[in-house]
């Protein structure tokens, strides 16, 4: 990899016209790097949208030619195929690379990261944030390891802000349409998405349900190790704009309680509701906290819990989390 000058202050975020990108530079303007060369990259079609970095008027320029380099740290938070295309440049500029899209799973130098990974940082390799639910996941297999457990699952019920700015748009104006007696449109998911839930979305659409478990599980499955088997996993449909909610099961190998339980899902990072705190659900999120009803028994030692997380704010912050700790 070519040297570069290690006291750049230039950040690049690679598909900063996604929500994810939006949710990440605001982030980054709020922390330690507020002050810093912030430029917006993106795909072709995205490029020349008008936004604004560090309270400036700002213009997101297509990727090219030199576009990474003396950036010191770059941030890919747009699709998986558009991270692999600009994987290499990344690299070649010089930069560390930390990749919210996941599209750097499975390269040799890739390392999977969430904050309480005992991994030792190295400036010279790309990083892979969890994403919110891979995060879930990882931290349920935390809580249970201090309880044993037989067999454990989780169904994760995904928003359409997965799919950017026009799957809000899309199930916005499915909504008006259908309760106006319209015809609706189905541009992005190819199928009705307003009031129903969904296993999979229509064969023209370019959103997969089955491709989203697939990363969870790829970024899951290097970290089971010592918390056992990895759990069985699926994604589901909903028709919510913002925050995957989810329904875990748990089969324990010993007779636990629900204090037991309660007090692990705290030390591994959950926000455990208590009945006064009222209903929880999708718009109960709104901050980078995993959020999680308490835990309901039977006589099998079988346990749910009903969860719920913001699919952006806890990756974008514990990306920068990583970033302070690599600049520190």
């Amino acid at each position: 990899m070519p040297s570069f000058e290690r006291a750049s202050n230039r950040i690049l975020i690679a598909g900063a016209s996604s929500l994810l990108g939006a949710e990440l530079k605001s982030l980054l303007e709020e922390s330690r790097f507020a002050g810093w060369d912030l430029r917006l990259v993106d795909e072709e079609l995205a490029a020349g949208t008008l936004t604004e970095a560090g309270g400036e008027p700002a213009v997101i320029q297509p990727v090219e030619e030199g576009s990474f380099e003396h950036a010191r740290l770059v941030f890919f938070t747009g699709s998986p195929a558009f991270t692999k295309v600009n994987l290499g440049a990344a690299r070649a500029g010089g930069a560390t690379v930390i990749d919210l899209s996941g599209g750097s799973l499975g390269e040799k130098e890739t390392r999977i990261w969430y904050p309480r990974a005992e991994v030792k940082l190295e400036k010279d390799l790309n990083y892979a944030v969890l994403s919110a639910p891979a995060t879930v996941v990882v931290a349920l297999l935390d809580s249970l390891s201090t309880v044993g457990r037989s067999r454990f699952g989780v169904i994760f019920f995904r928003p359409v802000s997965e799919a950017g700015r026009r799957g809000i748009e899309e199930l916005e104006s499915q909504t008006s349409q259908l309760l106006s007696m319209q015809g609706m449109g189905q541009a992005v998911f190819d199928t009705q998405v307003a009031f129903g839930m969904l296993d999979r979305y229509g064969a023209a659409s370019r959103e997969n349900i089955s491709a989203i478990r697939e990363r969870i599980c790829a970024e899951v499955s290097p970290l089971v190790g010592k918390r056992g088997v990895l759990p069985s996993i699926q994604v589901v449909h909903a028709p919510v704009f913002y925050g995957y909610t989810f329904a875990a099961l748990a089969e324990t190998t010993s007779v636990t309680t629900r204090e037991k339980l309660v007090e692990a899902c705290q030390k591994a990072g959950f926000h455990v509701w208590e009945n006064a705190d009222g209903p929880l659900g999708n718009l109960s999120t709104g901050d980078s906290t995993m959020h999680l009803a308490l835990p309901e028994g039977s006589p099998l030692q079988a346990w749910w819990s009903w969860g719920a997380v913001d699919n952006f704010k806890l990756p974008a912050e514990n990306a920068v989390k990583l970033a302070e700790k690599l600049v520190a």
